[in-house]
Formats: C-alpha cells, structure tokens, sequence
C-alpha cells in the first residue's frame, strides 16, 4: 500500500516544524493533499509527490545520477510505487534501483529519520509519449549516510553515470544550503 494521505501531511507537518518560512512554496502540495487523487500516484496533476536519496559517504560529498530522460545530474530517485509504504522507502528503492545500493548498506542521517532534509517543488516539461502534461514534482529528499564502502552499480535503462560532489557542489541549491548546515 503507498504512502497514505495522513503519512504525507505528517512527514510535512514535521519538516515545516524546521522550515516553517518554506510552508508557501508547498501550495501545490497541499492542494494534492486536499485533493481527491492519492498525492503519491504519478498521474495525479498538477503535482504528484516523488522521493529522493541524499547519499552522502564519509568525504561529505553527495551522490549524483545522470538521468537519461533529462539529462539532468540528480540525486537518485522518482516516483512512489505501490510496494513503498513510507516515502522514505521510495527513496530507498529508488537509491537500491538507480545506483545499486542496498537499504542496508546507508544509515538516515542522525536527527532526519522521519523527516526529509528538503523538499522541493519543480517543474516537469509535458511528455506526450506517456500522455503527460506539464506537471510539478513535489520532492521529499531524505538524507542517509553510506554506512560501508559499496560500489555504485547503475541501472542501465535509466541512467548514463554517477558522479560524487562535494557539499558545496551539491546539484540543488536547497540541499546545497541544509547541508552546509550540517556539523
């Protein structure tokens, strides 16, 4: 069963209780919330929630996939499948599917367990092969640690490499700036 309409408001709720100045930029959020589609199903629009992986090994720096569909260098991740009970395990899944590193090999980050480093919200260009509008994402990035050296295998029919970045190098500037925060 996917991540329930209340899971979604709490982990938000909990987030916002660190970033309450961020609450205006999850408007879209909180209108899947009150709609009637499941926020988490990639056919709800105008926004859908997805998940990502902020894998962070013991030289600080932060994991990053080249996306084939966009090109774009991303943290692992995507969207909500109906096995994934809790968002974070979507992030998991997607960090284990993308680069091929096991939910057993990564620790959360202390003090972020239940509750995303960031979440962002941006936008996805319209894709008419898969009859999908112009759409927004809603991205609950959670934060782990590589618990042990693992080599980064890639899924090949999604992605074209992998590259580590130092904190201040980190793709998103709002992960980039929590983790600068980070002791």
């Amino acid at each position: 069963m996917p991540p329930s309409v209340d899971h979604v408001r709490s982990v938000t709720e909990a987030y916002l209780a660190r970033h309450p100045d961020e609450r205006d930029s999850l408007t879209l959020l909180f209108a899947a919330l009150a709609g009637t589609d499941a926020p988490t199903s990639r056919k709800t629009y105008p926004a859908h929630v997805t998940c990502s992986a902020i894998l962070i090994d013991g030289d600080r720096r932060v994991l990053h996939i080249v996306h084939k569909a966009s090109g774009k260098l991303l943290a692992p991740g995507g969207h909500n499948e109906p096995a994934d009970r809790h968002l974070r395990d979507a992030a998991l899944r997607e960090l284990h599917e993308e680069a091929g590193i096991p939910p057993s090999a990564v620790v959360p980050l202390s003090g972020y367990e239940d509750v995303p480093l960031d979440i962002d919200v941006h936008t996805i260009d319209a894709n008419p092969s898969k009859d999908e509008p112009t759409h927004h994402h809603v991205d609950f990035r959670w934060a782990f640690h590589l618990g042990a050296e693992y080599a980064v295998t890639l899924q090949e029919e999604e992605v074209d490499g992998y590259e580590w970045r130092p904190f201040p190098s980190a793709a998103s500037p709002t992960v980039r700036a929590k983790l600068a925060l980070l002791t």
